[in-house]
């Protein structure tokens, strides 16, 4: 069973995020429901990182056919391919690492929700640490073995000690449990599920969003570029397409990780997650519309 300790910790995000947690807490007085309000506005504060990301989808998908063919044109001269394909990127204010950015913060919110659940009497109800070590001590001279301490001492000591209670009972689930420790429990894995059916939708569509732009006409010519000349000479690399793959595979790489991490995790992270997704989907398609709109008005 894996440790908190395997993940790396981003404490300081998980600090604030804790506050803003236990505020949501302190007006709902429900675990569950804080949770969900706290994807809200985290959504909402992502918004404009989420419309740029949409807008350098869309650009890489219309910049491929530019870019195929400089590489068609300056094939046998590897010099200029490279001083045309940095002037593209110039002209188009892209860069080749340009859709990391997301990716990477992803992760960073990733590893702090996991941290903020994990340990919520330390980032969410900022108990003294030496209230949670001596509990902690307890349960360990009473036999009692888990991998998130703090998610022991809320279910055991929270009868004699108010100060360590949440509310972690949302619609009949007990968001204090995790799924790999409650096999028995056939309810634990419902936001899971949900969460890895939101993730596959989520994939689709931005896949769908990324190839919306190439028309069967041009991926034929495309095609026929890339053949052309194929026995004579090996093949230029193609950036625009290794940063399209590089961003498709982080694309899938994200829900993988965070389904790995949700079953080891209290459920209160796959709760999260599930939400976040849910709303990401209505965020980009309505963000694509948008998008498309002043496309629309800009072109007429």
């Amino acid at each position: 069973m894996p440790k908190e300790g395997m993940i790396v910790n981003m404490g300081f995000i998980s600090e604030i995020f804790g506050y803003v947690l236990n505020f949501l807490y302190g007006i709902f007085n429900n675990y569950g429901i804080a949770i969900i309000v706290f994807s809200v506005l985290l959504r909402i504060i992502l918004i404009p990182i989420t419309i740029k990301q949409q807008k350098a989808l869309k650009k890489n998908a219309k910049l491929q056919k530019e870019m195929k063919e400089i590489q068609e044109k300056y094939r046998s001269n590897p010099e200029r391919l490279n001083q045309e394909t940095i002037e593209l990127y110039k002209r188009e204010k892209m860069g080749p690492f340009s859709g990391c950015l997301s990716g990477i913060l992803q992760i960073v919110i990733i590893l702090s929700v996991f941290w903020l659940v994990s340990k919520p009497l330390t980032y969410m109800k900022k108990i003294n640490p030496e209230i949670i070590e001596k509990y902690a001590q307890e349960l360990k001279e009473d036999g009692t073995n888990s991998s998130y301490t703090e998610i022991a001492i809320i279910n055991k000591k929270a009868a004699e000690d108010p100060e360590v209670y949440i509310n972690m009972e949302f619609l009949g689930l007990d968001l204090s449990k995790v799924p790999t420790q409650s096999l028995d429990d056939y309810k634990v894995y419902i936001i899971p599920i949900l969460y890895v059916i939101s993730s596959i939708i989520s994939i689709k569509l931005t896949t769908k969003m990324s190839n919306k732009n190439s028309t069967k006409k041009e991926k034929k010519l495309l095609c026929e570029a890339n053949d052309k000349d194929n026995i004579k000479e090996e093949k230029q690399p193609d950036e625009m397409e290794m940063m399209q793959q590089m961003n498709n595979n982080m694309s899938y790489m994200m829900p993988i990780m965070s389904v790995l991490i949700a079953i080891i995790a209290p459920l209160g992270l796959a709760l999260y997650w599930f939400i976040s997704n849910v709303l990401m989907i209505i965020e980009r398609l309505i963000i694509d519309k948008f998008i498309n709109q002043k496309e629309e008005i800009e072109n007429e």
